[in-house]
């Protein structure tokens, strides 16, 4: 019985099939790879962001480094809902996954809204980045969210109940015979 993950996961965050999936996706290796890079990006970015905005200078590499970071953003968006479609049949909100959609919906709103002011100059170049820094917050908390699940995919790995002892339902839950 230890093998079996804590009451508190409920259900398996990929059943065997999907894992399959997940396992021989290409996009798998394509997120393993953007994911960093887009972190890189936004450290890089946040640093400029806060420096533009304590001193008044670089303005400029503070703007393109947003757009690098919202570029990013845009990749690792359009190659997951790829990934989702592969692994689990859906473009996006896939059960595993479904709160960090939503939330990646508002990071998304909120880095395309940075583009829109930008682009059209609706807000000055302070009010931009800060701005900015509001689709940072957000996407740090959709990052947690995403490295959670990591973690939990990582553990499940590991704990993969016997065949003999356990059985997956169809909506991914454990079912244990005796």
């Amino acid at each position: 019985m230890s093998d079996v993950p804590p009451a508190s996961a409920g259900r398996l965050l990929y059943t065997p099939e999907e894992r399959l999936r997940r396992d021989s996706s290409p996009w798998t290796i394509v997120q393993g790879v953007l994911a960093p890079l887009q972190l890189l990006a936004f450290l890089v970015s946040l640093w400029l962001v806060i420096s533009f905005l304590q001193t008044g200078q670089g303005a400029e590499a503070a703007t393109i480094s947003v757009i690098v970071k919202t570029g990013f953003l845009y990749a690792i968006m359009l190659t997951g809902a790829i990934w989702e479609k592969e692994v689990f049949g859906v473009w996006l909100f896939a059960r595993p996954f479904f709160w960090e959609d939503v939330v990646s919906m508002a990071v998304i709103a909120l880095h395309s809204a940075y583009l829109y002011v930008w682009l059209t100059g609706a807000l000055a170049i302070r009010e931009q980045l800060w701005l900015a820094l509001v689709a940072y917050t957000t996407y740090v908390i959709n990052a947690l969210q995403f490295l959670y699940k990591l973690r939990m995919a990582r553990r499940e790995t590991n704990r993969v109940p016997t065949a003999a002892s356990t059985a997956v339902s169809r909506d991914g839950a454990w079912v244990t015979s005796p």
